[in-house]
């Protein structure tokens, strides 16, 4: 148990244990799942954690409590990960009101059935005092979820946002850079609803926030202008930084040589260069440095008549994420009838302003000097756009 203020306690737990999230994303410094209480006249759990440490915390909350019961248990989020342990709660604290809203309760019966529950439905901007701490709803619908929703503490000033603001790694896990893996939960996990991320950050900006509290990752107290500025850019689809991503797929090392080619070539023009296997990286890792960087090129073999499968896996992994507002060039490799170029801009074509670099490169089969020739002019085309 941790004091976020004085009448605020994290009561959450740490999941190092885990090899996957949401059975995809790999997570070697494990995940947090974050619940709090706000001890007042009325007490408040804020969210409940994956059922695999209901047991765990349970006992914090009991710890935090010190004799006394819960009356309210808000459920921001209906993800599993924060709602399994819900009759677990239940069956120790029967009298607690459930808070949600509409959609909140409908997905309660889809998860659980019919529970005979006492349950509080609130609406958008209504409020529930507890004695000196005031509870505000704010709605957010699809960050990421359709129920989701934040609460704002409007004594202390806190907010509780739900799966926004979170990142990958257990609370004590050794990487403690919030910004690389916030990047990659957020493209990963929520990117594909930046115009509703974009509504939310709207309805906050009104707030005098002091304190953000997400269900993942660490409470943050310091420099909010920094992270909120993080999730307005990540949710107009602005590029981050100028750099060039190359994400290439190699058989047997002649794609591989020449991504690295260019690579250094871009790099003598002074460019920034992430150079990256498709083969051989976690995908959500490739999808993040996407998104963070303005240029892409990727450089793909052809594989029976179509793209290579590592390569196609990325290309439909950024349009479903609504990939955007970059500039794209492509390399293409075949010993026969390379057509990857093509069928890889008919994928980039689907998505929003991009910016295509005409020259594309061709090699057949291996990498040439005369090939070395194009590669030179395609870097320079790159770095002047």
């Amino acid at each position: 148990m941790t004091k976020v203020t004085t009448d605020i306690k994290y009561v959450g737990v740490d999941d190092t244990e885990i090899d996957l999230f949401e059975g995809q994303y790999v997570v070697p410094e494990g995940i947090s799942y974050n619940s709090y209480i706000c001890l007042d006249k009325k007490i408040a759990v804020f969210d409940t954690v994956d059922k695999h440490k209901s047991a765990e915390w349970l006992k914090n909350v009991e710890d935090a409590l010190e004799g006394r019961v819960p009356d309210y248990l808000i459920i921001s989020h209906m993800e599993p990960d924060h709602s399994s342990s819900l009759v677990e709660f239940i069956n120790k604290y029967p009298n607690v009101i459930i808070v949600g809203n509409e959609k909140t309760f409908v997905l309660i019966e889809r998860f659980f059935g019919s529970l005979a529950i006492n349950k509080l439905v609130v609406k958008e901007n209504e409020e529930l005092n507890l004695g000196v701490h005031t509870l505000k709803f704010i709605f957010a619908p699809m960050v990421h979820w359709p129920e989701v929703m934040f609460v704002y503490e409007k004594t202390d000033k806190v907010l509780f946002s739900a799966d926004a603001f979170g990142k990958f790694g257990a609370l004590g896990a050794v990487d403690d850079d919030w910004v690389c893996e916030a990047r990659r939960y957020y493209f990963n996990i929520v990117g594909k609803y930046g115009a509703m991320v974009q509504n939310v950050l709207k309805k906050l900006s009104g707030l005098e926030i002091e304190m953000i509290c997400p269900l993942h990752g660490p409470v943050l107290n310091e420099n909010l202008n920094y992270y909120i500025d993080k999730y307005n850019v990540w949710s107009s689809y602005e590029p981050e930084e100028k750099g060039v991503l190359i994400a290439y797929a190699s058989i047997y090392g002649n794609t591989s040589k020449a991504a690295n080619f260019l690579a250094a070539k871009l790099e003598s023009l002074g460019e920034k260069v992430v150079l990256t296997d498709l083969a051989r990286i976690d995908m959500a890792a490739v999808i993040e440095d996407a998104f963070r960087y303005d240029k892409l090129v990727v450089a793909s073999v052809t594989f029976d008549g179509g793209l290579f499968p590592v390569v196609e896996t990325f290309l439909n992994q950024l349009k479903s994420k609504n990939y955007q507002n970059r500039t794209v060039a492509f390399i293409e490799n075949g010993s026969w009838a390379p057509m990857s170029a093509k069928l890889m801009r008919n994928v980039f074509e689907t998505m929003k302003n991009i910016n295509f670099i005409e020259t594309s490169v061709k090699i057949n089969s291996a990498l040439t000097a005369e090939t070395e020739e194009e590669f030179i002019k395609l870097a320079a085309e790159i770095h002047n756009n």
